[in-house]
């Protein structure tokens, strides 16, 4: 049952990943600004790609809750951290510019301080319990991070961007962890604690967090994204589920310092990958198109023409509308 449930936990992280470098082809291809707002959802949720690699994330996540339940979580969780490898390959694969070895170290260090760091959290607790008005407090605190997040980032550059964002959406995306983890607490003991007002607050809360991811991911950084987005959204959960729902911290000294120093390690790797100068050449072009501030110049040999898409040129993606260019 073991090798089993670490094979699933593989497929997991795989289609996580492979689901998030699709949703990033068109996410950098979309039209709007930089900082797109609702709208730009409404938009990806058309496109067929986008919707495969939701299909492939959500299935990413089914697997990994298969895993677990038949194995440990100090055997599976970082086993589905080893999808930040597999988004940095398929990322690059995707958009053809060649893996960088210096973005392969700085990727293994995120997973070895991320997996630190949720080791030394205890695993165990009482039956978690959250009012809605606790849940209203933290959905007010993600929109308002959202808020000065969106304000911030119009203002930097695409690198120092998608940090902030990745961190906002993977941040909403951990408060999503911990509200969704007391419905269905709730929901084993009573079905009818599924319809309770915390799963549409849940909702809400995941579709800003997918919104500000998609924001990441159209700077070009994916994988600096992507990074944060592993290392924000189980440490929030984690902070949230020891702060509100009786689960617990680091206690002793030692853990507490081993927590820091495993930190620091995700810190750099992060910081590592958001100053890649491998930017996604397609978000390059669209900040240019836009005529948003600066991005980082498009890899060597590659032409530097201001289309986003076949066929789609910078007048197509101000309105947002096709164009049919034929004669």
């Amino acid at each position: 049952m073991l090798i089993w449930s670490v094979l699933i936990a593989l497929a997991g992280a795989f289609c996580m990943a492979l689901g998030s470098a699709l949703q990033e082809r068109d996410a950098v291809r979309a039209p709007g600004k930089s900082v797109a707002r609702f709208s730009l959802l409404v938009y990806l949720a058309q496109r067929p790609r986008w919707l495969i690699g939701t299909l492939a994330a959500a299935a990413g996540v089914s697997l990994h809750l298969i895993a677990l339940s038949g194995a440990p979580l100090t055997i599976i969780q970082p086993i589905g951290v080893t999808g930040l490898l597999f988004a940095i390959v398929l990322s690059m694969a995707f958009t053809r510019r060649r893996v960088r070895p210096g973005q392969i170290g700085a990727g293994v260090a995120v997973m070895v301080g991320l997996v630190g760091v949720i080791m030394l959290f205890p695993h165990t607790a009482d039956t978690p319990r959250m009012t809605v008005g606790t849940a209203l407090v933290l959905a007010g605190c993600v929109l308002g991070a959202g808020v000065a997040g969106f304000a911030v980032a119009r203002k930097v550059r695409p690198g120092i961007r998608g940090v902030i964002l990745a961190t906002v959406g993977g941040s909403a995306l951990g408060t999503t962890s911990a509200i969704a983890r007391v419905v269905a607490s709730g929901t084993a003991a009573d079905p009818m604690a599924l319809f309770s007002w915390l799963t549409p607050i849940a909702i809400g809360v995941a579709l800003f967090g997918g919104l500000m991811m998609q924001n990441a991911y159209r700077t070009g950084h994916f994988s600096a994204a992507y990074a944060i987005l592993l290392v924000a959204d189980p440490v929030v959960g984690a902070g949230l589920g020891a702060l509100l729902l009786g689960e617990g911290l680091p206690s002793s000294p030692a853990e507490q310092a081993a927590a820091a120093v495993f930190a620091v390690v995700a810190a750099v790797g992060i910081a590592v990958l958001a100053k890649s100068k491998n930017q996604n050449p397609e978000a390059a072009r669209g900040v240019r198109s836009r005529g948003e501030g600066s991005a980082a110049d498009p890899e060597p040999g590659q032409e530097k023409r201001d289309v986003l898409t076949d066929g789609e040129s910078p007048s197509d993606l101000r309105t947002g509308e096709p164009t049919d260019h034929r004669a």
